[in-house]
């Protein structure tokens, strides 16, 4: 998890400027460097090392003939076969994963780049033959990219974080997943992971089979690191699939970190259960109201959102990425995002057909990078630390997708019944926890911390506060106390730049069940056993 700026023409005479990058040293405390080659762009970035942490790996790159230069805030998982196939006539400065990006793109471009690279990145390549800025991110946007054009000349500019461009761009926005920067102007889609030309045929024993091989190779190429590794273990599924895997694979003590709410967490106990059934090497970390209060801003902050369930869940998040940073020596954190984009949540229960679901999932995952994504992302790397997500795997999202949606729906009266099928009688993790309902993490910290949140937001705001919100926000204009405090938090932050977010994570309110006022599964009717 690095963080990378980069800019057509002199950034380093732009007000701030300096001011603004060391706001992404969080992302990249090891080394940082700056510099303008053939004088025509800036190119400056903060690392974290990870592989070859050597200062041979220290970025920008650059090509032999010093005409091409890198940045990629990313890990390329099949740089072994690339680095293979250009070793024989490509003098390597390093024994980095990033660095073979560029003899990839002296062959290929930016377009065939992008497309053969299966990593969690963004990058920016500055082709000085061409005299071309040019970027690109990947299909689900793990990686987080940010662009905007200067006021003072209009040159475009690239930061891993939003916040770094805010005083030089009138406008900023999100670098969309999927995409590659052409350098003349245009954003162009080289891959979207959700579409699905058609469905595959496959069996439930086959589809079974797919879904565990494939998530063990994903959780595989994950493990790889020069420095120590540890997992986040909420005791939900998706995490401990990742934990369990990672613990077969490695035939070692993991180290597992699990967080919870003083005050009767839900999932601290399955998260326990797991770890005793690995053999891992667990912390439990336990937060009050008063923390919960105390960091908000913070959150709020690192995770330039205002949305409800993004900041509730960041809150847990934050706080155990907090206590890795400072308690151990790791750098690399696996976690289990993406799943439920995949699989459904909750509230997919309630969808009406098939078709509905998948349109659900698709718009999920099309979304990623707004919510789940962001939030992972922003809440690890606040803290030094960098993101591995297993589900993410391109492979593993693209089979995923083109299952049948008739298929993942809930059948059963058990979500995901699938992905837990295909794990049945492997004794990665307890039964009990293999076959448990879902809790969502905002709630499984423990109820009592939305409760705090929502009480306190009744306490600073009045009715006619909310009811003057539509005035004050007409995008996205917050619907509850709690919502309008964390939008006027996020506006102290990042004045006007409200539409970064294009709306609040709701359940599909279009759904017969589903028309609620809160984006908690708590408020579902089946909810269920999934907050014990």
């Amino acid at each position: 998890m690095c963080g990378l700026f980069a800019s057509m023409g002199n950034a380093l005479d732009q007000p701030g400027f300096r001011e603004h990058f060391e706001a992404l040293r969080h992302r990249g405390p090891d080394d940082t460097e700056i510099f303008q080659p053939h004088g025509a762009v800036t190119l400056a970035f903060h690392r974290l090392a990870i592989m070859d942490p050597s200062h041979a790996g220290d970025q920008p790159f650059k090509s032999p003939d010093g005409q091409t230069w890198l940045m990629c805030n990313g890990e390329v998982y099949n740089y072994p076969a690339l680095r293979a196939r250009y070793e024989s006539d490509y003098a390597f400065a390093s024994h980095s994963d990033c660095e073979v990006i560029l003899p990839l793109y002296r062959e290929f471009g930016i377009a065939e780049t992008a497309r053969r690279l299966d990593a969690e990145f963004a990058l920016i390549i500055w082709d000085g033959a061409q005299g071309k800025l040019l970027a690109a991110r990947d299909p689900i946007g793990i990686r987080p990219l940010f662009y905007g054009y200067n006021r003072t000349d209009g040159g475009i500019q690239f930061a891993s974080e939003a916040k770094v461009l805010t005083d030089q761009c009138d406008t900023v926005k999100p670098f969309p997943p999927g995409h590659y920067y052409d350098g003349e102007g245009n954003f162009v889609e080289y891959r979207r992971i959700s579409h699905v030309p058609a469905f595959h045929n496959d069996s439930e024993q086959t589809v079974c089979r797919e879904l565990r091989e494939r998530l063990i190779e994903a959780v595989r190429k994950r493990l790889v690191a020069d420095v120590p590794v540890g997992f986040l273990l909420s005791g939900g599924l998706d995490s401990s699939l990742v934990c369990g895997i990672a613990a077969h694979i490695l035939k070692q003590p993991l180290q597992t970190f699990a967080i919870g709410l003083n005050e009767q967490p839900i999932d601290l106990p399955y998260a326990r259960q797991v770890a005793e059934h690995i053999g891992s090497h667990h912390h439990e970390v336990l937060f009050s109201r008063e923390d919960t209060l105390s960091c908000l801003a913070d959150v709020i902050r690192a995770t330039e959102t205002w949305d409800i369930t993004t900041v509730r869940a960041s809150i847990g998040m934050y706080l155990l990425c907090r206590y890795i940073h400072r308690q151990t020596d790791i750098k690399v954190v696996l976690t289990g995002e993406v799943s439920d984009e995949i699989f459904g949540y909750k509230y997919t229960d309630f969808a009406p057909d098939a078709e509905a679901f998948q349109r659900e999932s698709v718009k999920r995952i099309d979304e990623l990078y707004f919510y789940d994504v962001l939030r992972a992302d922003r809440c690890i790397s606040a803290h030094s630390l960098e993101a591995r997500v297993p589900f993410a795997d391109l492979d593993f999202v693209s089979y995923g997708m083109a299952i049948a949606p008739e298929m993942k729906m809930n059948r059963t009266g058990m979500g995901k019944y699938l992905l837990r099928k295909a794990f049945e009688g492997m004794n990665l993790m307890p039964d009990a926890v293999l076959w448990r309902e879902k809790a969502a993490f905002s709630d499984a910290v423990g109820h009592a911390m939305v409760d705090c949140l929502i009480a306190e937001a009744e306490s600073l705001y009045s009715d006619d506060d909310l009811n003057a919100a539509t005035e004050k926000y007409p995008h996205s204009t917050p619907f509850s106390k709690e919502s309008l405090w964390y939008r006027d938090l996020f506006e102290q932050f990042y004045p006007g730049r409200g539409d970064w977010i294009p709306g609040f994570w709701m359940p599909n309110r279009d759904w017969q069940g589903c028309n609620v006022n809160d984006p908690s599964a708590r408020v579902l009717s089946n909810y269920g056993n999934s907050g014990s």
